[in-house]
C-alpha cells in the first residue's frame, strides 16, 4: 500500500513539473514572438507615459531580430518579416550604446531625414512641425539641460510646464510638455538620420536624453535595435503603496490610465 502511494505521489509530482515548465515555454514564447511587458521608470515620455505605468509591447510590429530573444543572443543579425517603423510610434529599443539598456521614445526621424529643433520647436526637413498650446500644469521632475534664457535664470521655469499638442508630417498627433524653449536641447545642430536608422526623442522634451545627444552630436537607433512598438497601457500606480500594503493600493492604482491604447 505505502510503495503504491509513492509511486502515485511521484507521478503527480512530475505532471506539476512538467506543467510548470509547458507554462514557463509558452510563456516565453509569447514574450518573444507576440507581446512583452515593461515598465516606465523615467518621466521622459511625459505625458503619454507616467513613471510607474505598465505597458504591453508588440514583438512582431516591426519583424525580429536577436534583440526580440530573452537575453539578446547573437544568433543572427539584421531583422526577419522586417516591417518599416511609423513616424511617431512609441517604440521599445535597446540603446545603442551598449546594445542592453531597454529605453522608449518616440519616432520623430526617418532614414534620410534631417532633424533639428530650433527654438523648442522640432524640424524635419527644413519644416516646422506644427505646435498648438493647449494648457499648462505643475512640473514635478527635472529638466534635460540648464537653460540659459531669462525666464530660466530668474528662476520662473521650475514651477510650471507648457503642453502642447504636436502633429508630425503624415497627421499623427501627440502632446508633448516643455519647461522652456530654451534649454540646451531646444537649439541643436543638424542631424541627418543614416539609412537603416531612426531619430527618437521623448515626449518631455526638456527632460529626456534621446537622440538629440548633446545638441551638436546625436545618436541614431538601428533597426535592428528595436524590440518592438508599445501599444497598450495595462496597468498603472503612482508608487503611493508597496506590493504588501494591499490596503493602500486602491488608492494608488490610477485606474483612468489602465488599457489605454499608446498614441
Amino acid at each position: 500500500m505505502k510503495k503504491f502511494i509513492f509511486r502515485k505521489n511521484s507521478g503527480g509530482l512530475w505532471e506539476t513539473v512538467k506543467t510548470i515548465l509547458y507554462a514557463v515555454l509558452i510563456a516565453l514564447v509569447v514574450r518573444t514572438v507576440a507581446f512583452e511587458p515593461f515598465n516606465i521608470p523615467s518621466g521622459s515620455m511625459k505625458p503619454t507615459l507616467l513613471v510607474g505605468d505598465y505597458v504591453f509591447v508588440s514583438k512582431y510590429a516591426y519583424g525580429y531580430s536577436r534583440h526580440s530573444l530573452p537575453f539578446g543572443p547573437p544568433l543572427f543579425s539584421g531583422r526577419v518579416f522586417f516591417t518599416e517603423p511609423e513616424r511617431g510610434d512609441v517604440v521599445v529599443f535597446k540603446l545603442p550604446r551598449d546594445n542592453e539598456t531597454d529605453y522608449i521614445k518616440r519616432i520623430v526621424g526617418l532614414p534620410e531625414d534631417r532633424i533639428q529643433v530650433r527654438g523648442g520647436v522640432l524640424y524635419i526637413n527644413g519644416e516646422p512641425v506644427e505646435r498648438q498650446p493647449v494648457g499648462d500644469g505643475v512640473r514635478s521632475n527635472g529638466t534635460g539641460g540648464m537653460p540659459w534664457c531669462p525666464e530660466a535664470l530668474s528662476g520662473s521655469w521650475t514651477n510650471r510646464v507648457t503642453e502642447y499638442l504636436e502633429t508630425l508630417p503624415g497627421g499623427k498627433t501627440h502632446p508633448i510638455i516643455e519647461v522652456t524653449d530654451c534649454a540646451m536641447l531646444d537649439d541643436t545642430g543638424v542631424y541627418r538620420v543614416p539609412e537603416g536608422h531612426y531619430f527618437v526623442m521623448g515626449d518631455n522634451r526638456d527632460n529626456s536624453a534621446d537622440s538629440r545627444g548633446d545638441g551638436r552630436k546625436g545618436w541614431f537607433v538601428p533597426a535592428e535595435n528595436l524590440v518592438g512598438r508599445a501599444e497598450i497601457l495595462f496597468f498603472s500606480t503612482d508608487g503611493g503603496a508597496r506590493w504588501w500594503e494591499l490596503w493602500k493600493w486602491p488608492g494608488a492604482i490610477r485606474f483612468d490610465r489602465i488599457f489605454k491604447t499608446i498614441e
